[in-house]
């Protein structure tokens, strides 16, 4: 297929070489050129501008970074997309973020977003959580296929798949925080942190993530995979989609706190492992 990406950061570059890996013919647009130009290397087209992107394609994927810049990129895009191209927006917009974002893609869309970060991105296995219309569903497998190890179909209605990406986003920087606070917690009391990993491993409260960013925390290790930043807005979304229903949102504003504050010291640009930092 002919496919357009839009936005090559850390998710899109990789996603765009999964493509290529397939067999799509892939064009790429970033709004920092040179942040796209290292695909070329992989056989993908530079595009110009967003319009010579998605001119042709089949399906156009935006892999941005919140729902302001899915909008405005987004109102190129559809300017420019052929009437029978369909638009899978993939990044984490949240409940409201989604609606807006309906208005510019209209009956093109695809909600899209994805669970995982650089690597599955790069290895072609994210999970997708998908929802649309049927039709649009069907014609934009292969492209899912290419990017992801499977597929989630969250509903037939744009917005579910936005709202279930929100609770697993939750999930992520919940354990997340909370792996940070049980090993400063253990070294705090006199007992080496690595322990804390070692004990859980195999047992009924082994979660491989924890594994994955504690041994980052204790390594120093904050190459970006999900940035600090991108943490502290979903989990804004988060709260604000909370607030609308009643659910309480005491645990995400305390959980946001902690982010926010790595954020303010300096981390904002690392991974989200650099939560680590906030405890003494």
């Amino acid at each position: 297929m002919r496919v357009a990406v839009l936005g090559t950061g850390t998710m899109g570059a990789g996603m765009a070489r999964s493509l290529l890996r397939a067999g799509h013919e892939v064009r790429v647009w970033n709004r920092t050129a040179g942040r796209a130009e290292p695909l070329a290397d992989d056989g993908a087209t530079v595009a110009p501008d967003v319009a010579a992107a998605v001119e042709g394609a089949d399906v156009v994927l935006t892999v941005l970074f919140d729902t302001d810049a899915v909008v405005a990129v987004g109102t190129e895009a559809v300017a420019a997309m052929g009437p029978d191209a369909v638009w899978l927006q993939c990044a984490t917009v949240g409940v409201e973020g989604i609606r807006r974002v309906q208005e510019v893609g209209g009956a093109q869309l695809l909600d899209a977003p994805v669970l995982g970060t650089r690597k599955p991105a790069e290895d072609g296995t994210l999970v997708v959580l998908l929802s649309g219309p049927e039709a649009l569903r069907e014609k934009a497998a292969p492209v899912l296929d290419a990017v992801g190890s499977r597929t989630v179909v969250a509903g037939d209605e744009v917005g579910a798949a936005s709202a279930l990406k929100l609770a697993c986003n939750a999930w992520v920087a919940l354990l997340t925080a909370g792996t940070a606070q049980s090993l400063a917690l253990a070294g705090a009391l006199g007992v080496d942190p690595a322990l804390f990993l070692e004990a859980i491993e195999g047992g009924p409260v082994s979660v491989p993530y924890a594994r994955l960013k504690g041994s980052m925390m204790l390594d120093g290790d904050l190459a970006p995979s999900f940035a600090v930043d991108g943490v502290v807005k979903d989990v804004g979304l988060m709260v604000d989609a909370a607030r609308t229903t009643g659910v309480p949102t005491e645990l995400l504003e305390a959980v946001r706190g902690l982010f926010a504050e790595a954020s303010r010291q300096g981390h904002g640009a690392d991974d989200m492992a650099a939560v680590r930092t906030v405890f003494p």
